[in-house]
């Protein structure tokens, strides 16, 4: 099987945000687009089955339109589309099992303006096998490319699990745009318990700092040799991991986190910073699983 990039559309301006995203991916890359559509229809999971009323035809001529526009743009691309009979979150992980890269657009909810993602892009972005992108509809009023317009890939590190995973698509996506890598590892200072109540840790916080700077450059050092063209930029943040990567998000042409694999069946799940990130970041999002 050939590997695409993938792009998950539901008719919505955030998913064609998402297709067009995708595109430009895919003519990166030097790889295929596949355009899917997902929609349930009595589980049967058959892309030929018969679709009630007029829902099979609309969801064709939604596809063939995108795919037209898409083409317009990037005459050099080439473009498949699918149609799959499934739930939409089960169908989007099934179907983007052994490509790049599954691209899909957030969707605000109503009255929580903070709050970019929905429920079936948040399932998928827990459970994929493969990087999920989530993008944002529409770039921020006022936002500005970081560093004066210099494109920059911004990645988040638990020092504790630096995975292989998170690295690779962070320092590839740096160097397929040319763009800086900002990696980042924020940290907290947890609370100690005394007779009198919870007290501040009674801690070296410069001696911590310098522990963990260190801790950084070991772990990026593989990858700054296998990418010696890319400019790193290291940082180590008191005040906790999610607002470390969020503090560079508005200015980032991408922000990739990890999701850890929960072993033994225990359910997928995103963790609370990649959660967080998926949430209020300003650019798209990369959520990565890995070990």
């Amino acid at each position: 099987m050939s590997r695409h990039i993938l792009a998950g559309v539901d008719g919505t301006p955030q998913s064609e945000a998402a297709a067009f995203w995708a595109a430009e991916e895919a003519e990166r890359r030097g790889t295929a687009l596949l355009i899917v559509h997902v929609w349930p229809w009595l589980g049967t999971g058959d892309v030929d089955a018969f679709w009630p009323g007029d829902l099979r035809p609309a969801a064709l001529r939604a596809l063939t339109d995108i795919e037209r526009r898409i083409r317009d743009a990037r005459p050099g691309l080439a473009v498949e589309t699918a149609l799959v009979g499934d739930d939409p979150a089960d169908g989007l992980v099934s179907v983007a099992r052994g490509h790049e890269l599954l691209v899909l657009g957030s969707r605000g909810l109503s009255g929580f303006a903070g709050l970019l993602v929905g429920s079936v892009g948040l399932s998928v972005a827990a459970r994929a096998d493969v990087p999920v992108v989530m993008v944002r509809a529409a770039k921020p009023a006022g936002a500005e490319e970081a560093g004066h317009g210099e494109p920059e890939v911004v990645v988040g590190l638990d020092l504790r699990h630096p995975a292989e995973e998170v690295l690779d698509l962070a320092f590839e996506e740096a160097e397929l745009r040319g763009a800086r890598l900002r990696a980042v590892h924020g940290w907290d200072l947890v609370p100690a318990w005394s007779a009198t109540g919870w007290m501040a840790p009674q801690v070296d916080t410069a001696e911590q700092e310098a522990s963990r700077k260190a801790a950084l450059a070991e772990a990026l050092a593989p990858w700054r040799a296998k990418y010696p063209d890319t400019a790193v930029v290291e940082e180590v943040r008191l005040g906790g991991a999610a607002q470390a990567v969020l503090t560079h998000s508005a200015g980032a042409a991408l922000v990739v986190v990890g999701r850890r694999d929960r072993p033994l069946g225990l359910g997928a799940r995103l963790g609370s910073v990649a959660h967080a990130v998926l949430h209020h970041a300003q650019a798209a999002v990369a959520v990565v699983s890995h070990a």
